[in-house]
This record gives C-alpha cells, sequence and structure tokens, in this order.
C-alpha cells in the first residue's frame, strides 16, 4: 500500500512538472501589447480576431501577386513585396508569411532583423551575398554567396542581409515563421527614429564625430 502510495505521488509530481514546462506565454504578434483593465477600451489582440469557420471562403486563403517584379528604383535598390496576415487573412494563427525580394543590380536589402521569425531565403535569379551576425559578444559574421536555386537560413532576430554582386537582377523568395514577423532595418532605426536619438548618444557608440551623425540623421 505504501509502496502504490508513493507511486502515485511520483507520478502526480511528474506530472505537474511536465505541465508547467509545457506551460508558456504565446510569442508576441506586434510590437507591444499593453495590458488594460476595461475590455471595452481594448483595441488589439495578440493576432487577429477569428472568422466564423462556416463562413470562410477560398479567397480567405489565397494572394495574387508573387509572380509581379517590385519597384527597385530606390536608394538601396531593393524591394520586398511582403506577403503577411494583413494581406492574406487565412495566415492568421498558422505562424508562416512570405515575400518576394527584387534586387537591382548591386541592390541591397540592407541590414535588419525580424522580432519575431527566423527566414529561409532562396534565390530564383541571380546571384547574391548574404550573411548574417551572431549576437554578442562574438559578433561573428556568417557569410556565403548564393546562386539559383540556393537556399540559406536567418535565424531568429540577427541582423542578416542580402546584396546582389551580379550585373542583372536578381529575385528571391523568403519565408518566414510569423504570420507578421515585423522588420527593424538598423540604419532607418538607429539614423532615422522620431523624435530623433540625441546625436551625442550615437556619436559615443559608433565613435563618429557628432556632425557626422547630424549628416546621418538628415539622411535618414
Amino acid at each position: 500500500m505504501k509502496k502504490t502510495a508513493s507511486f502515485l505521488v511520483v507520478v502526480a509530481v511528474m506530472a505537474l512538472a511536465s505541465s508547467l514546462a509545457s506551460a508558456y506565454d504565446p510569442s508576441p504578434l506586434q510590437d507591444f501589447c499593453v495590458a488594460i483593465d476595461e475590455p471595452k477600451n481594448a483595441v488589439f489582440v495578440n493576432g487577429k480576431f477569428c472568422k466564423n469557420p462556416n463562413l470562410t471562403v477560398a479567397m480567405d486563403f489565397f494572394f495574387h501577386g508573387l509572380n509581379i517584379p517590385g519597384n527597385t528604383d530606390n536608394l538601396v535598390g531593393s524591394n520586398v513585396t511582403l506577403v503577411n496576415v494583413d494581406l492574406l487573412p487565412g495566415l492568421n494563427t498558422l505562424g508562416i508569411s512570405i515575400a518576394r525580394i527584387d534586387y537591382a543590380p548591386y541592390g541591397e536589402n540592407p541590414p535588419h532583423t525580424h522580432p519575431r521569425a527566423s527566414e529561409i531565403l532562396t534565390v530564383l535569379e541571380g546571384t547574391l551575398y548574404v550573411g548574417f551576425v551572431t549576437s554578442n559578444p562574438e559578433n561573428r559574421l556568417v557569410f556565403k554567396v548564393l546562386n539559383k536555386g540556393d537556399v540559406f537560413v536567418f535565424p531568429f532576430g540577427l541582423i542578416h542581409f542580402q546584396f546582389n554582386i551580379g550585373h542583372t537582377p536578381a529575385v528571391a523568395i523568403a519565408a518566414l515563421t510569423s504570420q507578421n514577423p515585423g522588420v527593424i532595418t538598423i540604419a532607418n532605426a538607429v539614423f532615422g527614429s522620431n523624435p530623433p536619438i540625441n546625436p551625442a548618444v550615437l556619436a559615443k557608440a559608433f565613435q563618429l564625430d557628432k556632425k557626422v551623425v547630424e549628416h546621418l540623421q538628415a539622411v535618414f
């Protein structure tokens, strides 16, 4: 009887431990979600409200347009066409999205990070120099030259980039592990924030003259 009781206690403890180990907060699907006591003042949920399943139609799960090249006539020479939950409602709760990236000759998708996703990139046309930087304190650059048909993974949250080193336009398809991966372009965030970061902060952080920082802030 004592052995049976002891066995049951062990099983109960293991079950409780397993339950606690598997419990977790859901991954955020936007930059922040401030708690509020009054539901009538709530304006957003972590994701999207769900449509009645009986009212869904094929168009909820369909998007047309990734065959259309994006306009790369801009300062960085690239264009990202992101198909996330805002354009394809059927992605809601599935944790995936997709993007087409067009690159002009010597165009780039500048250093950036996705705060809510990992990314896997497939080159459809052209030759890309791609890479990501590991976290502090190592800050190691992991890079590769990709050709048509090559695939490369950018781990969750790490700064990464793609640069077209070819003489012709390049195209890639990226899949991301969130319905709303978000993007933070490093230069735009640091030098183009609104309101601007105090130039003295950036001058010290980047070991630059304050006038150089002010010039960069004017550009971005």
